[in-house]
């Protein structure tokens, strides 16, 4: 039997804490699904900088060193994506006692709904204060951020702004 794992997440983009965590979870399963899906309340509060597309691809050039690892997209409730694909865990990174009372009542909903198993991997203590808002926010300003974002997800965020600054 497959044993099956479903990294979720926005990915808006995609950072090394993210690659850091789908890594070691591939080295943990025989399979690891990177499931890039809508989250209605982070997209409620703030608008997506690339397609899910875009996200998809970014993501798919940074697991190359993983050939147990796929990328799909999904929408609706990851308990669902993971009956879809077969998987028996979700694999969540944490980065620190906020993120952990977040993502275990998300566990234990998502236990109520299903069997699948959710599985939390403590984040690189040189990545515990990195996630996608603060690396888009930072680089908005002109910040440095390539110590967080894979060299082509640099390169995407760069132009992707710079689109943004022209458009007004």
């Amino acid at each position: 039997m497959v044993r099956r794992a479903v990294c979720p997440g926005s990915f808006d983009p995609v950072t090394n804490g993210h690659i850091d965590i789908i890594g070691r979870a591939a080295a943990l399963f025989d399979e690891v699904i990177v499931g890039v899906g809508v989250n209605r309340s982070k997209s409620a509060s703030s608008s997506k900088l690339f397609t899910a597309d875009e996200r998809m691809a970014m993501i798919r050039d940074a697991v190359t060193p993983w050939p147990n690892v796929r990328v799909e997209g999904f929408s609706g409730l990851v308990t669902e994506f993971c009956r879809e694909v077969g998987a028996v865990a979700i694999v969540k990174g944490l980065r620190g006692s906020s993120d952990y009372d977040y993502e275990l009542q998300m566990a234990q909903m998502n236990s109520h709904l299903t069997d699948v198993e959710t599985v939390f991997l403590m984040t690189d203590p040189g990545m515990s204060f990195v996630s996608s808002s603060l690396v888009k926010e930072v680089a908005s300003f002109g910040g440095d951020v390539a110590d967080f974002v894979p060299a082509h997800v640099l390169t995407a965020l760069t132009q992707r702004l710079a689109e943004r600054r022209e458009q007004g």
